[in-house]
């Protein structure tokens, strides 16, 4: 059969969003997707289909992953239909003794002693990545995120995609950390997540680069610059090719060329559905404008050196919207009219600039967002000074509940 023509950028959207299957009573990590995946399928089936969304598995068996299984050309519809989807989930996880819960981390998973690693179909990859790299700690093993994936077609579109989200990357932890605690204790980063997953294959230092990527112009560059040395790298340490697949490499944003999309891996997932897909919103109309030329032409994108980005990016996985950007370059390429300001006014000026009536149906959800901070700075506003056991379990028992009502979770 032919393949179907790749889609032109922004023709279409694909959402993957991650959550925890967690004990209802104590909150804790329960390892039962597979259970859950054979109910939601009535049969053996480790994958659930269900028309336009569908269900699975990655990794480890607390996790579970929905996504629209099509390209859609809209964002708006997906909130709803992600929102029913989680309601479906939750309703069958109950007599199971289990719920989903939201947030970037477990805020007290302990991975060296709680991690089950999914031992169904890809069981092999699974085992053969955890010989490498180690899947029981922070940064395998517990971690949560959506995953935002753009198209494109032709070498064209991809050099010009890749290089509006390379310069976007930096700052989105900046509106979607929500992984501050860690151990059961601040970790001291907004996006905890984020400084894990960083740190978490550097046994071989190509999978990963410095997280944010290096400019490419084509295919044929990526294959050669990026591909090619992470193969090579992997090779003795993974003789028979299990692991010799694009999705190996660990960078922010990477593209997946076996369906013509970049995919965005930098941002935490949020309490509910409304707040990821109003994320995506803000991020994509940014992606947009930065792709058009909006700000600054793609010559002077794609120079702006990894170096400089790369010390945004840790700036906002540490402080998320607090975080101070004096890279003038930089803040002109986004069309910032200043020298130096926090991540959040940033923000606030790309939202301005590029979303048409206030945000639309994102307006709600992203005032949250910008006047409170990112759910990060939300979760450690309500833990205060009681960072006990108890205390934790209520915070984020209430994170539970804004997820099973499609609620923000506000002051």
């Amino acid at each position: 059969m032919r393949a179907p023509p790749a889609l032109h950028a922004f023709a279409g959207y694909g959402i993957e969003l991650e959550y925890m299957i967690v004990d209802r009573q104590t909150l804790s990590v329960m390892p039962i997707a597979d259970a859950l995946l054979r109910v939601a399928s009535g049969s053996n089936g480790l994958e659930v289909d269900r028309g336009r969304f569908g269900w699975s598995n990655e990794i480890v068996l607390h996790l579970v992953e929905l996504k629209n299984i099509r390209p859609e050309p809209a964002l708006e519809p997906l909130a709803a239909g992600f929102q029913a989807e989680v309601g479906v989930i939750d309703r069958l996880l109950a007599p199971l003794g289990a719920r989903l819960m939201p947030a970037g981390m477990h805020p007290w998973m302990n991975p060296a002693a709680d991690t089950r690693l999914w031992p169904h179909d890809h069981a092999p990859i699974y085992q053969a990545y955890d010989r490498v790299f180690g899947c029981r700690q922070h940064g395998q093993a517990n971690l949560q995120s959506m995953h935002l994936n753009l198209p494109f077609a032709g070498d064209d579109e991809f050099a010009r995609l890749h290089a509006a989200v390379r310069l976007l990357l930096p700052i989105l932890p900046a509106l979607a950390a929500s992984s501050p605690i860690i151990d059961g204790t601040a970790s001291g980063y907004l996006d905890t997540r984020m400084a894990a997953y960083s740190t978490a294959v550097t046994r071989v230092p190509s999978v990963i680069g410095q997280v944010t990527p290096d400019t490419t112009t084509c295919r044929a560059d990526y294959e050669a610059q990026v591909l090619a040395p992470m193969y090579r790298d992997i090779a003795p340490l993974d003789p028979a090719g299990v692991l010799r697949h694009e999705w190996l490499n660990a960078r922010a944003a990477i593209p997946r060329f076996e369906r013509n999309a970049l995919e965005i891996r930098v941002i935490d997932v949020q309490e509910c559905p409304l707040a990821d897909l109003a994320i995506a919103a803000a991020a994509t109309a940014a992606i947009r404008a930065l792709y058009d030329g909006k700000w600054s032409p793609l010559a002077t994108q794609q120079a702006l050196g990894t170096d400089a980005l790369a010390q945004i990016l840790s700036a906002c996985i540490r402080d998320a919207e607090a975080a101070t950007i004096d890279d003038a370059g930089y803040l002109r390429l986004l069309g910032f009219p200043g020298r130096s300001c926090q991540a959040g006014a940033l923000w606030q000026h790309l939202v301005e600039t590029t979303l048409p009536d206030h945000g639309g149906p994102w307006h709600d959800p992203l005032r949250v967002i910008l006047e409170q901070g990112p759910l990060a700075r939300r979760i450690l506003r309500a833990i205060g000074t009681d960072a006990s056991k108890a205390h934790l379990q209520a915070v984020y028992r209430a994170l539970c509940d804004c997820l099973e009502t499609g609620r923000m979770f506000v002051d």
